[in-house]
């Protein structure tokens, strides 16, 4: 695979699109656009988004074509850990300090999130909300939108690629791809290496959006509080969008129940740095 045939700035991370040959600038183009469209439906930080009009009028809401395999992916993750994943979590973490305004302060008493059908109702591509809610979808929506990245490539005629969203990726044809896993706290080493063939890896870490003493972005949706018993984890998945699911949901449920759910291979580190892994990982840990 090439060097990155496009590197660039969206939704708050670095992309790098590596492709077999020239990426011209209608493909760059439309993946800029589809990348533009997501956010103005899914970002919490935008006043303009779908997302916020959500959270201040209660209304009937028509959802993009992708909001169903989400909001599908959303619900088997909430019963595989017991409530625990929810993209009802948006008020709690804004609670935590991380809205909009980046005040990275918590502001007001801590609290879980509401039970979806306490306050929406889902037919088809329509969204009822019943009182003002804020959604977050950042558990799996940026895999979904590597995903879709990825679909634009394809449908521009390019098979062979890798789409990397600020570490959560996509490789498609060619040669495999070597990824690293990045030490929690320490970004010059290495826990091991993962080969990827035409598959997904993203993962998540307590140290990657932290702001204070135990406040980060992983939060359990039954308490409103982040979690402290895993401190990182890799999920290798057919989708990006399954990826970056699991990786979250390996915070907070039994490995080998999202084993049982979903065909995925995974690594996670625990808070006392024990670490376990699919013995059908493809790649080496050095710890």
């Amino acid at each position: 695979m090439r060097r990155p045939e496009a590197s660039f700035d969206a939704i708050g991370t670095r992309w790098s699109i590596h492709v077999d040959g020239p990426l011209d600038v209608v493909t760059l183009a439309r993946v800029r656009s589809r990348i533009a469209a997501y956010d103005a439906v899914w970002s919490r930080f935008r006043e303009d988004s779908l997302v916020a009009r959500m959270s201040r009028e209660p209304g009937t809401y028509r959802l993009p074509a992708e909001a169903g395999p989400l909001l599908d992916l959303y619900a088997t993750l909430a019963r595989c850990t017991d409530g625990a994943v929810s993209p009802l979590v948006g008020r709690s973490i804004v609670r935590l300090g991380y809205g909009a305004d980046y005040a990275l302060r918590p502001a007001g008493a801590v609290q879980a999130a509401p039970a979806w059908g306490d306050v929406l109702e889902r037919d088809g591509d329509t969204l009822v909300v019943r009182e003002p809610v804020l959604l977050d979808v950042g558990a799996a929506g940026k895999g979904q939108l590597v995903d879709l990245v990825a679909a634009e490539l394809r449908d521009c005629g390019i098979e062979q690629y890798v789409v990397d969203a600020g570490g959560d990726l996509v490789h498609r044809g060619g040669e495999s791809f070597r990824v690293a896993l990045q030490q929690p706290g320490d970004p010059t080493r290495a826990i091991g290496v993962v080969e990827l063939d035409g598959a997904a890896l993203c993962g998540s870490a307590v140290d990657r959006r932290a702001w204070g003493d135990g406040l980060h972005h992983v939060v359990d949706a039954r308490t409103g509080l982040p979690t402290q018993d895993v401190t990182a984890t890799w999920v290798v998945a057919d989708s990006a969008m399954l990826a970056d699911g699991l990786a979250t949901a390996h915070f907070f449920a039994d490995p080998d129940r999202l084993e049982a759910a979903f065909d995925h291979t995974y690594v996670r580190i625990g808070s006392d740095g024990r670490v376990r892994y699919s013995l059908g990982l493809c790649g080496e840990l050095f710890t």
